[in-house]
Formats: structure tokens, sequence, C-alpha cells
């Protein structure tokens, strides 16, 4: 098992990275070159700049029973396809049985844009949110342990 992040613009690189030093899990970070990462613990592998192309590097790199981070519910569909398990920044782990809605709700926020339509953006993020990230990582990681 090995953790990927995507990680640009990710808040929660940090929690990641020490949740699986203790753990001895392996992480891999990606990124494009717009937001280049080293981070000590952590294997980073930069892809050049354009629409998605993070997204599909994750994608090909990843094996069934790898945790993914990410925001992204069009990356987290991919990822489940694969077999991997991918959790939001927030906490929230994407199953087969929530993805279909998030993918819903996010075709129809982007059609409202499309036709000039504004909505609310997301909450500002508190440490409310990084305890939720970190209790729910955790348990991925202790479910996966041997």
């Amino acid at each position: 098992m090995e953790i990927f992040v995507d990680a640009d613009g990710c808040p929660v690189v940090d929690i990641v990275l020490r949740l699986a030093k203790r753990s001895g899990v392996t992480c891999t970070l990606l990124c494009d070159t717009a937001h280049v990462l080293d981070r000590p613990g952590a294997r980073t592998v930069t892809v050049s700049t354009g629409a998605d192309s993070v997204d599909f590097k994750l994608v090909n790199l990843v094996h069934p029973g790898d945790i993914v981070v990410t925001q992204d519910y069009g990356l987290a569909a991919m990822c489940l396809s694969r077999g991997a398990v991918p959790i939001h920044q927030d906490g929230m782990v994407y199953t087969d049985e929530n993805i279909d809605s998030l993918l819903f709700f996010r075709a129809a926020a982007q059609k409202v844009r499309r036709g000039g339509g504004r909505l609310k953006g997301p909450a500002r993020r508190t440490k409310t949110h990084d305890q939720a990230f970190e209790v729910a990582l955790a348990k991925l990681l202790q479910e996966a342990a041997p």
C-alpha cells in the first residue's frame, strides 16, 4: 500500500506525511511545475502543467488498496475504479455509494457557472477539518495494516 497525494494546493500534506511515517507507508506527492514540492519523507512526482495532467499521472500510478488524498471528485471516481481508496482533505472517504451524487452535483454546479450564475464556495478551512481528516486517514491506515 502507498499513499498518493494530489498535492497542488493540498492543505493536509504535513498530516499525511506524519501519519505515513508513523505507519511505515510510502507517500508520493504529485504536483505540476507550477507547484513544485519537495518534502522530507515523501517521493515527489512533478508533471508538466496542463489540465488534469497530475490526475492522469496519479491514476496511472495507483494500485488496488492504495490511498489517494484529493478534493477532485473526478479523480476520486477514477481511483475508485482502479480499486484505490480516495479520501477528501476534509476526511470524507469517497465510496461507490457516494461518488455518483458528488459527480452529479459537481456537474450541476458547472452548468450554473457556465450560465453566468454564482455559487457559494467551500467554508473556510478550520482545525476541525484537519482533525476530521487526520482521524479518517488514521482509521484507513489502521484498517489496512497487516
